[in-house]
């Protein structure tokens, strides 16, 4: 690929993100509800300090003027002071950000490990009750909503069977000194099995709930993509040839076939991010999506906007990543 048309793209992804921000100021802007009132509460307050307090936080100014000092902050990487936890924005969204990428991670990898498989053998075995097992399940996968879904998850193994943790990252007697701040990852580091295993246990359950619905979706666009590749000249072509069956898929088949996945899985991966705030709240997760629903609630603005901004340029970023990925699957995509 050329370095200019490689500058070219990512170049198109600044409409993109200025659109997102805007967006995003408005609506927050325009929802009902005053963060100073939402902060004062029943406390005694006098005008005056109600109006040094609004001063203080940038809410006396007009909503045109603060749009064009949250992008001027912006593009330096300075999203102002969180108006309820009197810190800066991204040391807020820093902290939290770890068990958010964690929690998506791991529901990537439950999704990919079992879609991929799953698709390829209904494909192969098709109209057998492997093909409509795995067509039933990622129809269910994808109608089920995923905090009813993760509701039926705590109540089965949380409540009933207490085989898992109902809520958080881990155990207070598991905890370790953070090295990278991922925890499957510390408590490895650590040398704590114990402490790894309490870890696995808390993510088990969200990060399943957060990969059924990308599971389900990837399945299905496996074994599509899949079957259509079988029935090409080439495969013919290449079993004429006396070619083993396991070379036939694995060698060839398979790596067109994964093809339309990548690209699926890129969008499904930017999914994770704003579904996990749903699952995050659910699950009692502290991570990056949990931290926007609060904020949501008691109108903090510029973490709002400093967090939907980071989830639109991950979504960006992953989706081009994506096209990269196409040029290596199939050389005779270009971008």
């Amino acid at each position: 690929m050329r370095l200019g048309k490689l500058v070219e793209r990512l170049l198109q992804l600044v409409p993109v993100l200025l659109g997102v921000s805007t967006i995003v100021f408005l609506m927050m802007a325009l929802t009902p509800g005053d963060p100073v009132e939402i902060m004062i509460g029943d406390q005694p307050i006098t005008p005056a300090e109600e109006l040094t307090l609004r001063q203080d936080l940038g809410l006396d100014k007009p909503i045109g003027e603060r749009f064009v000092v949250f992008l001027e902050n912006a593009v330096t990487g300075d999203f102002g002071m969180s108006l309820f936890h009197r810190r800066p924005v991204f040391d807020v969204i820093v902290e939290r950000l770890p068990a958010t990428i964690e929690l998506s991670l791991v529901a990537l990898i439950i999704a990919l490990v079992t879609s991929i498989p799953l698709g390829v053998m209904a494909a192969i075995k098709k109209n057998t009750i492997i093909d409509r097992v795995a067509t039933i399940g990622s129809l269910l996968g994808v109608s089920l909503p995923g905090f009813w879904f993760g509701i039926l998850l705590l109540m089965l193994f949380a409540v009933q069977l207490r085989l898992l943790p109902v809520s958080g990252r881990i155990g207070f007697d598991s905890e370790v000194a953070p090295i990278t701040h991922f925890l499957l990852v510390d408590t490895l580091l650590r040398g704590r099995l114990d402490a790894f295993w309490d870890a696995l246990s808390h993510i088990l359950l969200p990060a399943i709930t957060l990969g059924l619905p990308m599971t389900a979706i990837l399945t299905r666009v496996t074994r599509t993509s899949m079957l259509e590749v079988l029935r090409q000249d080439y495969v013919a072509f290449a079993e004429a040839k006396g070619l083993s069956r396991r070379r036939i898929l694995f060698r060839h088949a398979l790596k067109n076939a994964l093809i339309p996945t990548v690209s699926v899985a890129a969008l499904e991966t930017g999914s994770l991010l704003g579904g996990n705030m749903i699952v995050e709240t659910v699950f009692g997760w502290p991570g990056l999506g949990r931290l926007v629903v609060e904020s949501i609630f008691v109108r903090n603005y510029p973490l709002v906007q400093a967090a939907v901004l980071f989830y639109a340029v991950t979504y960006v970023l992953v989706n081009f990543v994506a096209d990269l990925l196409y040029t290596l699957l199939n050389p005779r995509v270009k971008l």
